[in-house]
């Protein structure tokens, strides 16, 4: 929905285009932070703030980093512990809900996943706990 809303903006409103709207809540907000990588990233950051999700405008992409190490060390201090291959994995997950917004098994057939192996390296790496992991960090990192 968030992209439909993009498209919907980008063709009949260009002057609310998002990084523009985005620069002026910065100005607002006296919030000096780098601009947003995508158009995207910044409707959804535009969106958190009007929303009062956050008081502040906050790049998601940002946020997601943050979160994502938040549920890494939640994670590692219980019973479960990732090796090397699967941190590796797990970066390029929280990367792709970074850019994204959130991931679904469908993405792992596309870049950068199918150069690693795609969901099958994925079960290898993860086995049946595979898609719990992709709905912990759906919801989890964009939180």
């Amino acid at each position: 929905m968030v992209r439909e809303i993009l498209d919907h903006l980008k063709r009949n409103k260009p002057n609310l285009a998002p990084l523009r709207v985005y620069e002026a809540y910065a100005s607002l907000d006296k919030v000096q932070k780098d601009q947003p990588k995508s158009e995207l990233i910044a409707l959804v950051s535009l969106l958190r703030r009007v929303t009062g999700m956050d008081e502040t405008l906050d790049p998601y992409d940002a946020k997601v980093r943050r979160n994502f190490q938040d549920w890494v060390f939640r994670k590692q201090a219980g019973a479960v512990k990732f090796n090397d291959e699967q941190v590796k994995w797990l970066h390029m997950i929280r990367e792709h809900i970074a850019a994204s917004i959130s991931i679904s098994m469908d993405d792992l057939d596309y870049s950068p996943f199918d150069a690693q192996g795609g969901r099958g390296k994925m079960y290898q790496l993860f086995g049946d706990g595979m898609e719990d992991i992709i709905d912990e960090m759906n919801e989890s990192l964009s939180v």
